[in-house]
């Protein structure tokens, strides 16, 4: 008889009677872990996780919700070499009931920022994951905040994008959530948000923009309000005429979400009109030149995402910017001499009178002087930025350097060169594209056949509208873009109307394109800024490397061509100065604004005169301003031009264009389709274009000048457009003019032996 004896200890453990024993793991397998090991493992992470959280959860507290209002600085403002500019730092903020905010006003907020708010948690996940997507994938910076997170931010943290910060605006929303109210949450978010014009909550926005208290705001101004939260800078129409189409989307998309969510009959929504907000009111301090540039450095900060408007309203910090004090000096006081001490204030079309430019250092790209309008506290938009007239036939020069940089050739094949000829005859439609164009020279005249060199020296609008069928409208665009002209400016089209410089460039922006010129072709961003720092910590600044935009013999052969306006075209003026330079006339659509834009090897500057009304805000055309029929380019902006730049570079070295063009054809050349001295001009008259009905000019004294420091407000001054103190209220984009037989920007071009009587060449 046998006995089963039980196993020894050293044989390994009992086993149930009926298990099979599992293989022995053996090789690279024994380093995988189990399933139990890896559920312990997941379980104590989770674990740990659950406890850092609630450790985080405890130990962060909510605030003192004013303390961001107890805390507000002041920012500092220098210029290039460290004297000061101006300082700012006004916390404009007034808190008000949740009951004294009409209830569509509330809405129209809800809609743009947080729909689902009073149904939805205090933190949004899926938003904000789909925003760190978006962001991570290149599709630009999202919040994916709710409205509760946007109020922690505002009134408890500080606006730093960083993971802590992120981690403690999650925290104490959700804490806040449990503590307050939606309505209490609310009504922190309205009496703490940002609106612009250095405005904190509604409130006070309903005063800076429409001069009201909150409780009287209606449905429309409370749907603009609303729509200022995205980007209060970008979408001010009374600081930014330009900013129109953008503010307009906004608001439709505020009012179209407030139909959606049933808060706004759709009847009622059909009625309703875009209700313009009064003109902004320059802070005190920042009268003449000083609010000009203050805001123009400001919005580059905020365009540039270097600090955030809140950011910067919040104050605190020392800007050193590039503006050079002397050469700002010289702007002023040429603009003053040359213009503004010339108007008749008995004049109407001398009241319309507007001033705008911008001098860039080619070499850096740093803006050196900025001259804005008479005064900030007067004049409150900036005619250096803004976006509302056409540069007109001062883009003819980068569609020639497109063409030359694009190997181009004409419609029967002949490469495109400063001597190639091209028929000048007034109002010649294009050939070979599929829009139809046909824009009148200046003054009908018939030039016949024309070489593009002499064509730019008398800016002849069918030859470049010609020539940019040649070469194709997007690469003339492409060229344009590169040299320094914002891509998504309206009016910028690939159409052949692109030639006579459609797009709405500002002043500043074609300074740009000129410096790149001016630089053998190679691009520089601009900057208006050297240094920002804040607390002796320095903030990171845009990247400006410079690359070669345009190829050098293109713009070299380009500024040869515009050597030769300055010599004997329409650019004469720039002789004045004394340098050796490259320079181009233009006229805005519609004779509203005469533009002289041109370089020196060391500085390149442009200057417009423009036309508003400045009870209205509409642009309005130049005829009988200042004494002259018409204003021309090579007249005042020249004049302004020359004494300017004579007066930057005194006591510099003079210094010559180092050029390396394209080589000059001859008459036998066939590829360049001849040469030689083209026929002259006929003319056939056409109806004077002068200001019928005005009276004729008779000057009294000049009033006194207004310098770059702070000009006190006399009575009447002021943003309302009074007497005295005329504003630039907003003023609509200039529209599209003509037909297909008069394309848009077909306005003077400044034909020195064309200019009216009393008309400066």
């Amino acid at each position: 008889m046998t006995h089963d004896t039980p196993p020894s200890p050293a044989r390994g453990r009992l086993r149930r009677p009926g298990r099979p024993r599992g293989p022995r793991r053996t090789g690279w397998r024994r380093f995988v872990p189990t399933w139990r090991w890896t559920l312990g493992l997941s379980l104590g992470f989770l674990v740990l996780l659950l406890g850092a959280a609630y450790t985080c959860y405890a130990l962060v507290h909510v605030p003192d919700s004013r303390a961001a209002a107890a805390t507000a600085q002041s920012n500092v403002y220098l210029y290039a070499d460290g004297t000061p500019l101006a300082r700012t730092g006004e916390y404009n903020r007034q808190d008000v009931p949740l009951s004294q905010v009409p209830k569509q006003v509330q809405e129209a907020v809800l809609a743009a920022e947080d729909r689902g708010f009073y149904h939805e948690p205090a933190i949004d996940p899926k938003a904000m994951l789909r925003a760190a997507w978006n962001m991570a994938t290149g599709g630009g910076t999202q919040s994916g905040s709710t409205i509760t997170q946007q109020y922690v931010k505002n009134s408890y943290l500080a606006q730093d994008q960083t993971l802590t910060r992120k981690a403690k605006e999650i925290i104490i929303a959700v804490k806040l959530s449990r503590e307050q109210s939606k309505q209490n949450i609310l009504q922190g978010y309205l009496n703490s948000s940002y609106f612009g014009r250095g405005a904190y909550g509604i409130q006070a926005a309903a005063q800076a923009y429409y001069g009201k208290n909150a409780e009287q705001l209606t449905t429309p101004e409370g749907a603009y309000l609303a729509a200022l939260l995205n980007a209060p800078s970008a979408l001010d129409v009374g600081s930014d005429p330009g900013a129109r189409p953008q503010a307009l989307a906004r608001w439709n998309y505020v009012l179209d979400g407030m139909v959606k969510e049933g808060w706004l009959p759709a009847a009622e929504r059909r009625s309703v009109t875009f209700p313009d907000p009064q003109p902004p009111k320059a802070p005190a301090g920042l009268g003449g030149q000083l609010g000009y540039l203050v805001q123009a450095v400001r919005q580059y900060l905020v365009d540039h995402k270097v600090i955030t408007s809140q950011e910067l309203s919040h104050g605190g910090y020392r800007i050193i910017t590039s503006i050079d004090p002397r050469r700002e000096d010289d702007l002023v006081r040429s603009v003053q001499d040359k213009v503004t001490s010339k108007l008749n204030p008995a004049s109407t079309a001398d009241r319309n009178v507007r001033v705008g430019a911008a001098s860039i250092d080619p070499a850096s790209g740093k803006v050196v002087a900025l001259y804005g309008g008479i005064d900030y506290t007067k004049q409150y938009v900036n005619n250096a930025t803004r976006h509302d007239f056409t540069p007109g036939s001062t883009f003819k020069p980068l569609l020639l350097a497109s063409a030359i940089a694009n190997h181009s050739r004409t419609q029967d094949g002949r490469l495109i060169t400063p001597d190639t000829i091209y028929d000048g005859d007034n109002a010649r439609p294009v050939k070979g594209s599929s829009v139809p164009y046909a824009p009148e020279n200046e003054d009908q005249a018939d030039y016949g056949p024309i070489t593009v060199s002499k064509a730019m020296d008398d800016s002849v609008n069918s030859v470049f509208a010609q020539m940019a069928v040649d070469v194709g409208p997007a690469k003339v665009k492409q060229t344009a873009v590169a040299a320094g002209i914002p891509a998504d400016l309206q009016g910028f089209g690939a159409t052949p109307s692109i030639a006579l410089g459609v797009a709405q460039a500002s002043v500043l922006d074609m300074t740009q394109a000129y410096a790149t010129l001016a630089a053998h072709g190679r691009y520089t961003p601009y900057t208006l800024v050297t240094s920002v720092t804040r607390n002796g910590t320095g903030l990171t600044l845009p990247d400006r490397t410079g690359v070669q935009a345009v190829p050098r013999q293109a713009a070299d052969t380009v500024t040869s061509v515009l050597r030769g306006t300055v010599a004997s075209g329409t650019a004469r003026a720039a002789q004045g100065s004394g340098r050796e330079a490259a320079a181009k006339t233009g006229t805005a659509e519609d004779d509203r604004a005469a533009l002289f834009a041109g370089y020196t090897p060391d500085l390149a500057t442009v200057v417009s005169v423009m036309g508003q009304d400045p009870d209205t805000g509409q642009l309005k055309p130049l005829y009988g301003a200042l004494g002259q029929q018409r204003v021309n380019g090579g007249g005042p902006p020249g004049d302004v031009w020359a004494a300017y730049t004579k007066a930057a570079l005194a006591g510099t070295p003079p210094v010559s264009f180092d050029l390396l063009p394209m080589p000059r054809t001859s008459s036998a050349d066939p590829d360049a389709g001849g040469n030689g001295t083209p026929p002259g001009p006929s003319y056939r008259p056409r109806p004077s274009r002068t200001s019928a009905g005005l009276p004729s000019p008779s000057f009294s004294p000049p009033p006194p000048p207004v310098n770059r420091t702070t000009a006190p407000p006399q009575p009447g001054d002021g943003p309302s457009g009074s007497p005295g103190g005329p504003s630039n209220g907003p003023g609509g984009p200039g529209g599209p003019g003509g037909g297909p037989d008069k394309g848009p920007g077909t306005g003077p071009d400044d034909d020195p032996n064309t200019s009216p009587p009393g008309g400066n060449p």
